[in-house]
């Protein structure tokens, strides 16, 4: 591996770089890695995150540690003074990216940061995947109220969904819609953080799917279900929402299959994608056309451009329903390439111009529906990386 600070030798060899992501970083720069061996062409594969991340940064050919206040930074009046002083994210990303001759810059968790600057890596030659082609897209996709609207104006089919912001609206929304199952969630947020199922006071003698004993919720936390009263009591008493109010989602609970699809895309048009759902702890992947019907037009109306990933869920009369989309690749992308399709070589592949345009329809012809179960692998870590 190059160690940056120390090379002064500039390259033409075109390079690709993949920033801060949320966690499948690793998995697509081996990918790349891999994709090195399949053309003459050769290319450089750059990597960056704030920390210190040998189990990602062993993947790359070069790597950068973004400008970030660190977590050690406890005192307040420090951070901001270490915040002024640090040179942005994206024009260090820039600058570095313009040294090594980048081609292609995917955003990972920092999209919307570098969208904004869009123009000066279109002059720099860079072509610029934050998954969407405007801040205004990328901020209606994070805002999950606001996207749904946007979807029902564009006639997508989209999971209901009404925005509280007390507690008093959260009731009056209770009293209107409490006849069916439901479930809340945060108007941002990732990795269902916040998700909870709403359900009632479990009888004794009595057993209901929406019937939730008191305690179930602290003892069985990965089923994410609650009381209806104690989410009420929890969001009316709670200090950290009085201090820093969270907007949150009141949804009908969907019973359906739940989708994850990741998709190659560019300017509203998908170039490849695989579908993903789960059961208990397999992986199910393939390519499944009544689900695609519903990502095309989506991808389609909010222009996602780069590799991004799409949640749906079928309905009780089994009609698949847009959930969110995630404005960057899923974490699961790395098992696309167990059924013969690695879409972050068929994205990039194409990006550095040694494929043509991948089609969709080629590309579902190629997928060989499979299932794969993930597991955990340590990698060690010199005494040093400590976030």
């Amino acid at each position: 591996m190059d160690n940056p600070a120390n090379d002064s030798h500039h390259t033409k060899v075109s390079a690709a770089w993949l920033a801060e992501g949320q966690s499948s970083q690793r998995d697509m720069l081996a990918s790349l890695q891999a994709l090195k061996s399949q053309f003459n062409t050769p290319f450089t594969i750059i990597a960056s995150h704030r920390h210190n991340r040998p189990e990602i940064f062993e993947f790359a050919d070069i790597v950068y540690r973004e400008p970030s206040v660190t977590a050690t930074d406890s005192d307040e009046q420090t951070m901001l003074e270490a915040a002024e002083t640090l040179t942005p994210r994206w024009e260090f990303v820039l600058e570095q990216a313009k040294n090594n001759n980048v081609k292609v810059l995917l955003t990972g968790r920092n999209g919307i940061n570098y969208e904004a600057h869009r123009e000066a890596f279109d002059a720099a030659g860079i072509r610029l995947l934050t998954g969407a082609t405007s801040v205004s897209a990328l901020e209606t996709i994070d805002d999950k109220f606001a996207f749904m609207q946007q979807c029902h104006e564009y006639d997508i089919p989209v999971a209901d969904a009404w925005r509280f912001d007390n507690v008093t609206e959260l009731e009056a929304l209770l009293a209107q819609y409490g006849h069916q199952s439901l479930c809340v969630k945060p108007v941002t947020g990732i990795f269902a953080q916040g998700f909870w199922r709403l359900g009632k006071d479990k009888e004794a003698g009595r057993e209901n799917d929406e019937q939730y004993d008191s305690f179930e919720h602290l003892y069985f936390t990965e089923e994410k279900k609650i009381n209806t009263e104690q989410f009420i009591n929890a969001y009316a008493n709670s200090i950290m929402v009085h201090e820093c109010p969270i907007p949150m989602l009141l949804m009908p609970f969907l019973s359906g299959q739940e989708y994850s699809i990741d998709v190659v895309c560019e300017y509203g048009e998908v170039l490849a994608a695989v579908t993903r759902y789960k059961t208990g702890k397999i992986q199910h992947i393939g390519y499944e056309q009544p689900v695609m019907d519903v990502v095309i037009p989506l991808i389609k109306a909010f222009g996602c451009d780069g590799i991004v990933s799409v949640q749906t869920k079928a309905d009780d009369d089994g009609q698949h329903r847009v959930l969110e989309i995630n404005s960057r690749p899923s974490g699961g992308i790395g098992y696309t390439t167990h059924s013969g399709v690695d879409l972050t070589q068929i994205g990039f592949a194409y990006w550095l111009g040694l494929t043509d345009k991948p089609k969709l329809v080629d590309i579902a012809q190629q997928i060989v529906p499979c299932q794969v179960r993930s597991i955990m692998v340590g990698v060690k870590i010199e005494d040093d990386a400590v976030e």
